[in-house]
């Protein structure tokens, strides 16, 4: 071998080891933001926090997310550490994006109070750690490597120590607020439809890495929804919830004890049940049931479906009246309710029959299915969220339900003419929640192929599951006061103020893909952990699309 081509060889060989350097660093160097407090008398603090400093006065022509803003401190990259009585914030001149432009540290999930007396930058080692002193001790907060599928399974680990309860995944209260040893699950008026849509998240799991422990997760969530249908010994009826007469007394709610007196169901079941289950059911059996199991949930889902067809498109409780929420016939939709709900209430419906004929491939379904389509339904699906402007009101519920409706619809609709009507829907209904940021109903959007996956969206998706924060907790949160945000006139449906651009997560209050993501403040006290499985869905479904690489 030549000179010139050993050492054409060695430049190739050295660029491929940069570039595999390269493409390791990019997948460790993704961090995720913690808070760790410490009392001013702890050993672990710095001792240059006990300083008495005086910050510069900090002027620019930037704006700035609060008022009273003072320097304390440079890094190295050229961030700026500010603080003021109203708490930190960290300002990157080199950031694109406004999120990483201006963090904001305030309120518990970052501070003890937000009465910020000094700053120190820890430069010392790779990861960068801030110590912020307030009034009444001292916060760390750090960047620590972590990859989105580590920020993942450290979620599945939070899942199985406080959220599991019966099979079913739901909330977890404290006793003690912050102290998450003082956890206690409890029931919830969804907690079908919580556990369905953590039963997605393992089952594209699943699809993904085929774990095992993945299927048994999604198996155990599989037989707490069934068994909603079991337990009320009402064929094709469904219960909310149900539970032990060993656990704490029921919160409220309809109540009902089993005929051997050891359990209890929750009735007055709602369509967000009714979706839950639809989308739930759809996504395990395509992905994971074996035989037996797509056999049980044809038969649970066909009583489901039977049982709506049977009562005039109502979900029917044992006093036999159709529930507050469970109507999805035309003499419902001539109501100043139904009018209201008719776009949405048409899209479920057609959902379930459409689900129903592609687990059990009874014409039965296909058939009452294009009879609501001649009674208007794919029609009327058309004007969900185009009545936003004769109404104040948001529902983020709705869209919530509007997607877990929408995806196996479509994932099953073959007739083009219809295929096209329905992503005609889609695709009016993302450009209204674009701003939103949120990744679970950006992938589905792609995924049904309302929009293209660009650059843009898979950032922003990207973004937004990054910045969701390790704690969970419901801390309280003030964003009113901030100069980055454009306050609305009117207030949202529980009475919330609310305002724009919309936050990051981990600025923001907690919530699941159903609260309102402008809204501003919030009073947690942190006295409950979200569930992540508003992490798990979006990023599984993700990888299983191949737009999550790690």
């Amino acid at each position: 071998m030549s000179i010139l081509k050993r050492k054409t060889y060695m430049v190739l060989i050295i660029w491929l080891l940069f570039g595999l350097l390269a493409f390791n660093y990019t997948l460790w160097a993704q961090t995720q933001k913690t808070a760790r407090q410490f009392s001013l008398k702890s050993p672990e603090i710095p001792k240059i926090l006990l300083k008495k400093v005086t910050p510069e006065e900090w002027t620019s022509e930037e704006k700035t997310p609060i008022s009273g803003l003072k320097l304390y401190t440079r890094e190295k990259s050229g961030a700026t550490w500010l603080g003021s009585d109203l708490g930190a914030v960290r300002f990157d001149p080199e950031a694109k994006h406004r999120w990483d432009r201006w963090q904001y540290f305030a309120g518990k999930r970052w501070l003890q109070d937000n009465q910020v007396l000094n700053i120190y930058v820890d430069e010392s080692t790779s990861e960068r750690k801030v110590w912020i002193r307030t009034q009444q001790g001292v916060s760390l907060i750090s960047w620590i490597p972590m990859t989105l599928a580590e920020k993942a399974n450290f979620y599945d680990k939070i899942v199985e120590v406080r959220h599991v309860r019966h099979g079913f995944v739901s909330d977890s209260h404290l006793k003690k607020p912050g102290d998450l040893s003082t956890n206690m699950t409890t029931d919830s008026d969804n907690d079908g439809l919580w556990t369905a849509m953590y039963m997605a998240a393992q089952a594209y799991r699943y699809a993904v890495t085929n774990a095992p422990d993945a299927r048994i997760k999604a198996k155990r969530s599989l037989d707490a929804i069934i068994r909603l249908e079991e337990i009320t010994g009402i064929s094709g009826f469904f219960a909310r919830s149900f539970k032990s007469i060993d656990e704490p007394a029921p919160r409220g709610g309809e109540w009902h004890k089993t005929p051997d007196g050891k359990w209890l169901w929750k009735g007055d079941t709602s369509s967000d049940e009714a979706v839950g289950h639809t989308y739930g059911y759809a996504i395990y059996y395509d992905l994971v049931a074996n035989e037996a199991e797509k056999d049980a949930i044809r038969k649970t889902f066909s009583r489901i479906v039977d049982h709506l067809i049977d009562n005039n498109f109502n979900l029917i409780d044992l006093d036999g009246k159709p529930t507050r929420w469970g109507e999805w016939g035309t003499e419902f939709f001539k109501t100043e309710e139904g009018e209201y709900e008719k776009a949405l209430r048409s899209a479920e419906l057609l959902s379930m029959l459409k689900t129903a004929y592609h687990f059990t491939g009874n014409p039965k379904y296909e058939q009452v299915y294009r009879e609501r389509i001649d009674h208007g339904y794919a029609t009327n699906m058309l004007y969900y969220r185009r009545w936003i402007s004769a109404f104040v009101e948001i529902n983020f519920s709705d869209d919530e339900l509007y997607y877990l409706t929408i995806f196996p619809l479509l994932l099953y609709e073959k007739d083009p003419a219809l295929r096209d009507n329905y992503l005609a829907s889609v695709r009016f209904t993302w450009e209204q929640i674009r701003p939103d940021m949120n990744p679970l109903w950006n992938f589905m959007s792609v995924a049904l192929g309302a929009i293209e996956m660009t650059d843009e969206v898979l950032k922003e998706s990207r973004m937004t599951l990054e910045r969701i924060p390790l704690d969970l907790l419901n801390w309280g949160v003030k964003n009113s006061h901030r100069l980055d945000i454009t306050i609305l006139g009117e207030v949202e449906r529980h009475g919330n103020h609310y305002g724009t651009p919309t936050l990051p997560p981990d600025e923001r209050r907690m919530h699941k893909w159903n609260g309102n993501p402008y809204v501003l403040d919030d009073n947690g006290n942190g006295a409950s952990e979200e569930a992540p499985t508003f992490y798990l869905l979006p990023y599984w479904m993700g990888r299983f699309y191949k737009w999550m690489k790690d």
